[in-house]
């Protein structure tokens, strides 16, 4: 373990020493992430001005949870996009054979060998929404919320990048696993608004199938003293059991994994 963790700071260093090559690029990149999310804020107030108390929810509840979604999906993308390209850059140039004779576990090669700074632009900007809408809040803060608020983030976080390792584990069949790994991230839109406004079935997807409720609706629910906030203290187990299951799908699709022998 100690091993692994001083390849991977090591492998931090290394993109970060790429991205100070070019600040100025870097910084406007950054820049234009951040601007990405203005669309979604803009959508959440057209909504709430056409639906007032939108399922018992007002303007600044619900930017406090797409706030927090954005916070762990930025991450998730900084930590965890790569995943998203093991069938294109990997898998079909050939290129995944190079991980596999290496003496450490091909995963953790294909997580650290690219980190995603624009993931970062969301995460900021999504970290801006939270904090002003928990001032507009006024939340009564205790140290459970202080650690509710944190195991959030990174249950969130993790939550997303399980979701990555399964989509992507599709690439050892068809190649491509982007559409895939796509239509489960996809899923994350429902998790930016209340979701008891949703039918159960939708409920049951975002809260169980694809957990996303548990980086954003479960948390702001506790932080706000809502009923269904007593499910926060689940995120952590339930982002622990979906990796495990995302790890256990990656090994069972590199045990059928054939080189395309480019």
């Amino acid at each position: 373990m100690a091993r692994y963790l001083k390849l991977y700071l090591w492998f931090w260093a290394q993109r970060l020493k790429v991205l100070l090559e070019y600040p100025g690029s870097t910084l406007i990149g950054l820049f234009c992430q951040i601007l990405t999310q203005i669309p979604g804020i803009l959508a959440i107030w057209v909504v709430i001005r056409q639906v007032p108390g939108l399922g018992g929810w007002n303007y600044n509840e619900v930017l406090l949870i797409y706030g927090l979604l954005t916070v762990s999906m930025g991450l998730s993308f900084v930590f965890g996009q790569n995943l998203w390209f093991i069938g294109n850059g990997y898998i079909r140039p050939g290129s995944f054979d190079r991980l596999l004779l290496k003496p450490i576990d091909p995963l953790f090669m294909l997580v650290v060998e690219y980190f995603s700074w624009s993931g970062m632009g969301d995460a900021l900007m999504g970290a801006v929404v939270t904090g002003k809408a928990l001032l507009a809040l006024n939340i009564m803060w205790s140290p459970l919320k202080v650690l509710a608020l944190l195991l959030s983030v990174g249950s969130g976080t993790a939550i997303f990048i399980a979701v990555f390792l399964i989509g992507s584990v599709s690439a050892f069949w068809i190649i491509n696993s982007i559409p895939v790994t796509a239509l489960f991230y996809m899923t994350h839109i429902f998790a930016r608004y209340p979701l008891s406004i949703y039918p159960r079935g939708v409920l049951l997807l975002v809260t169980w199938l694809l957990p996303y409720g548990f980086a954003s609706y479960y948390p702001a629910s506790y932080l706000l003293g809502k009923e269904a906030g007593t499910l926060v203290w689940a995120g952590p187990l339930v982002a622990a059991t979906l990796l495990f299951i995302g790890y256990r799908v990656w090994l069972f699709g590199l045990r059928h994994y054939a080189s395309t022998g480019s």
